[in-house]
């Protein structure tokens, strides 16, 4: 049987007990990411499977279960099990073979779940949000600028298995990364945790500084000479994107901190060091983001401070043209009445006084108006 054929066949074993039956999970599942060439679906939900022994590849016989039982008799290696977006069935015999908790085995099939670091037993279960900027040509009111998705890392004495979230933020780079570094991966399963917290802490700081280019355009278009034009909609769609980040990112700094500092079976004490470094980098990002939150909340301030100054100059010239107004309609308003005994009613220059009296007034006003800023 091939090793296709063997994976296909311990992804359908038994059920795990505890799992709740949601019927929202046995919906059609996503097509696997296969954009990159080391990436080809070996089962249903299965992107791949490794297994290294000194830090080194190492070809895989028979099927998984063999595969693991073998690398825990030399005891000198791990299993690197891929999944994306598994259903409970495919789970089951995975979960059943390395014993996951059911609790940790229900949210990696669920998702949307909050990052965080759970220790079960002897397995370390992580979860990571993952972020992608979304390229457009001009920021709108709708556009989407943050698209987040899932890694959940199961880590024990002799496996990794990661299961994956979403169209982006697919391993097949880093894996390959990862074994060009063998010195890393001979410090077991950790390595792998450390290699996906770090490269998701970098898929950070890109977005951030993709987003920190929209919000600087923002801020020169508000600025601008007609900046109390500019949609304030904008502004309001870059803060939920922002607080898409956020959530994704501040959650992220407790565990990080643990991974780094308290003492863990499964974590290897040099990776741990590598653990702070990630951390720093997870502090800086949400330290940005932030700092972009309360520079939008300026921006915003701002934008509304210029609308409600062009609505008074607006108002203020409405008024002066309503003042002048006033001075002809009034008089043609005296005039306009039908009174037989008028002064200089029946004269022969009582027009081209009245006129010129209008006129004048209306001048007087008028630079009286624009003197004082109002026209």
């Amino acid at each position: 049987m091939s090793m296709a054929g063997n994976l296909r066949k311990v992804t359908s074993l038994g059920r795990v007990g505890g799992l709740r039956t949601v019927a929202r999970l046995a919906r059609r599942r996503r097509r696997v990411d296969l954009s990159h060439p080391a990436r080809s679906p070996l089962g249903s939900s299965v992107v791949n499977c490794v297994a290294y022994e000194g830090g080194a590849r190492v070809p895989l016989g028979g099927d998984l279960a063999d595969a693991v039982e073998r690398v825990r008799k030399s005891g000198r290696g791990f299993v690197w099990l891929g999944l994306h977006e598994p259903t409970v069935q495919e789970f089951a015999g995975v979960a059943e073979l390395f014993d996951l908790h059911p609790l940790a085995v229900e949210d990696a099939i669920e998702a949307h779940q909050r990052p965080k670091v759970e220790r079960y037993g002897e397995t370390l279960f992580a979860v990571f949000k993952t972020v992608c900027y979304v390229d457009h040509e001009e920021l709108t009111a709708t556009s989407e600028v943050v698209d987040t998705g899932e890694i959940m890392v199961f880590v024990g004495e002799d496996f990794a298995i990661t299961v994956r979230h979403g169209r982006h933020g697919s391993l097949g780079p880093l894996r390959e990364d990862l074994e060009s570094r063998p010195e890393q991966l001979v410090k077991g399963p950790s390595a792998v945790l450390h290699a996906i917290a770090d490269n998701v802490v970098d898929d950070y700081l890109g977005v951030v500084e993709a987003v920190q280019e929209d919000i600087d355009q923002v801020e020169t278009d508000v600025f601008a000479e007609n900046g109390a034009r500019a949609d304030p909609g904008r502004i309001y769609q870059l803060k939920r994107e922002l607080l898409q980040l956020k959530r994704a990112v501040v959650p992220l700094g407790r565990p990080l901190l643990d991974l780094a500092a308290r003492p863990m079976r499964v974590v290897d004490p040099e990776i741990q060091a590598y653990f702070r470094d990630v951390s720093d980098h997870q502090l800086r990002v949400a330290e940005q983001i932030a700092a972009f939150d309360e520079l939008l909340n300026s921006i915003l301030q701002a934008h509304l401070a210029q609308v409600t100054v062009a609505q008074n100059e607006d108002m203020r010239k409405i008024t002066a043209w309503a003042a002048i107004v006033a001075v002809p309609t009034m008089v043609c308003g005296m005039y306009g009445m039908n009174f037989d005994h008028m002064p200089e009613l029946h004269w022969r220059y009582g027009y081209g006084m009245v006129i010129g009296v209008i006129s004048l007034a209306c001048l007087v006003l008028h630079r009286g108006f624009r003197r004082n800023g109002w026209l």
